[in-house]
């Protein structure tokens, strides 16, 4: 999946929409996430004060194996090629929403491996969750990904949504059961988003961050 959202509504400054990158962070064989983030899409982009770019790990071709601090080996030419589609787009995102469910009490391997290549992209910017899975609703997933972007210099927003299968997991077209408490959790965390990212944009235009 691929999709843009763009807004129309000319701004400047610090009121310019905030440019959020959406990654659905599973590749499993038969996986929901495309769905889910397309209900969050669908949700996000009738806003005016965001832009969203979906970002699916299922077409980037990153591998495991990873070159050193020095860059050696080079990377396979399908990983450069890989890498100078996202990292650009990460890099030019203000903040970030995380699609992911839950493997194993954690979240899945193909999302870790986008973030370990990457570094300062994710840094001085805000990440906001939706998750999904059974009792838990994906929250386990989340939580060890917020220790994982404060080692990355990220702020994970407080708020998140959460998709409990089956009481408000999706139906057959992708939305949630349970449509008002969705759609409520998904306005609370873009606002937190939105409030994270509108500071930290200024704070780092003014000072840029690391230096």
């Amino acid at each position: 999946m691929s999709t843009t959202v763009h807004v129309t509504e000319p701004a400047t400054g610090h009121q310019a929409p905030l440019r959020v990158a959406v990654i659905v962070g599973s590749a499993r064989g038969g996986r929901v996430g495309p769905s889910v983030a397309e209900w969050f899409v669908r949700q996000a982009g009738q806003r005016t004060d965001l832009e969203l770019d979906v970002i699916d790990v299922a077409g980037l071709d990153l591998p495991v194996s990873m070159p050193d601090w020095d860059g050696l080996p080079v990377p396979a030419p399908s990983t450069q090629a890989a890498l100078a589609e996202v990292t650009p787009r990460l890099a030019d995102a203000e903040a970030f929403v995380i699609v992911t469910p839950e493997y194993n009490h954690s979240f899945p391997a193909s999302l870790k491996n986008l973030v370990d290549w990457h570094f300062t992209q994710w840094q001085a910017k805000p990440i906001g969750f939706v998750s999904y899975g059974g009792v838990g609703g994906g929250l386990r997933a989340v939580e060890q990904l917020r220790q994982v972007f404060a080692e990355l210099h990220a702020m994970t927003v407080r708020e998140t949504v959460s998709l409990h299968g089956p009481w408000s997991g999706l139906d057959e077209d992708g939305r949630p059961l349970d449509a008002a408490v969705c759609e409520s959790a998904a306005k609370n965390m873009v606002d937190q988003l939105l409030w994270w990212g509108r500071a930290l944009r200024a704070a780092r235009a003014e000072h840029p961050y690391g230096e």
